[in-house]
């Protein structure tokens, strides 16, 4: 063995035994990494014309969504779930959106606040947050619709969430929920409901912060309401639209992508009237796959915003291509 060769398997050796502490077998394993399982925050941004869109993330809930679809047939929810890898109880987002004007800032809804947990609500404040804006900032907030996973996070605590804004919702929705009378004969089961509304929306009612409007109006310049009513007696859809792009914000036309795009029939038991609510669907995936607009939908995966495209007798969602920003 030449004297080069006996050099190196010297100095091979005396490396392996330094880094085993003195043996000559390999390092033990580092001790196994915790995990985090969490998400990154709930943010996502997208253009529209010269309007910025964010949508922000309220987190998940899972539902039993089998035992509340409506007019459907044995059995049919639970092979088009199946057939979207989607197990039972389904997870629902709850998704809200802020458009930025470039001189105004818009909220439409608010999640769940503290009403719905524990997966779900208290979060889009902190997303809100992560990106880059405060609750301070927001000048207007605009409501779908007054079910708690929609306007609960206007409080935060005891205290208005968004101090220096104008919450903006259709009268027959505030008629309804913020109505004593119907609390009063609202059977047991359901008192919740309107009591949830009136713990949101009463601090902006005595400031002097609350503005209804009535169906279909012009609300900022680029955006505007459309009366969708059927889910509830005043519900919405915001249409925002700059340089000749749309989105149009639905609120809660549909809840479950894998069984009421293939069939829009199937109604669910959080609609007051199914059968109006079940037309609205129906008129509204067919404007957007004709149409070929944007669309943001409070409760499709986040975060949420996506084409509707027909196929068959029913539409398939076509999600938003992920961006790293324009």
């Amino acid at each position: 063995m030449s004297r080069h060769t006996l050099l190196l398997r010297t100095i091979t050796v005396a490396a392996l035994t330094a880094a085993t502490g003195g043996g000559l077998m390999p390092p033990a394993a580092h001790a196994a990494a915790p995990q985090v399982r969490t998400q990154a925050p709930g943010f996502y941004r997208m253009m529209l014309g010269d309007f910025e869109v964010t949508a922000l993330s309220d987190g998940t809930v899972k539902l039993p969504v089998d035992q509340l679809m409506t007019n459907t047939r044995p059995g049919q929810v639970q092979k088009l779930l199946a057939a979207s890898y989607v197990d039972l109880p389904a997870e629902t987002s709850i998704n809200a959106y802020l458009i930025n004007t470039g001189s105004r800032l818009i909220l439409v809804d608010t999640g769940a606040g503290s009403l719905f947990g524990p997966t779900v609500g208290n979060q889009l404040l902190t997303n809100l947050r992560a990106a880059g804006y405060q609750p301070e900032q927001i000048d207007a907030v605009l409501i779908t619709h007054i079910h708690l996973d929609h306007s609960g996070g206007l409080m935060a605590g005891d205290k208005r969430a968004f101090p220096n804004a104008v919450v903006r919702v259709d009268k027959q929705d505030a008629d309804y929920w913020l109505s004593t009378a119907n609390l009063d004969k609202a059977p047991a089961d359901k008192k919740a409901g309107f009591q949830q509304a009136m713990a949101s929306l009463n601090a902006y009612v005595e400031a002097g912060k609350l503005q209804t409007f009535d169906g279909d109006t012009e609300l900022e310049p680029g955006i505007r309401a459309i009366a969708t009513r059927g889910h509830t007696p005043g519900h919405s859809f915001y249409a925002v639209e700059s340089k000749g792009q749309k989105l149009v914000l639905w609120g809660d036309v549909m809840h479950v992508a894998a069984v009421q795009f293939p069939e829009p029939s199937v109604t669910i038991q959080f609609d007051l009237d199914s059968k109006a609510a079940a037309a609205q669907r129906k008129k509204a995936y067919a404007d957007a796959a004709k149409q070929g607009y944007w669309v943001g939908a409070a409760h499709v995966s986040f975060p949420g915003i996506g084409h509707v495209r027909a196929e068959g007798k029913g539409y398939t969602w076509i999600p938003v291509n992920y961006s790293l920003g324009q």
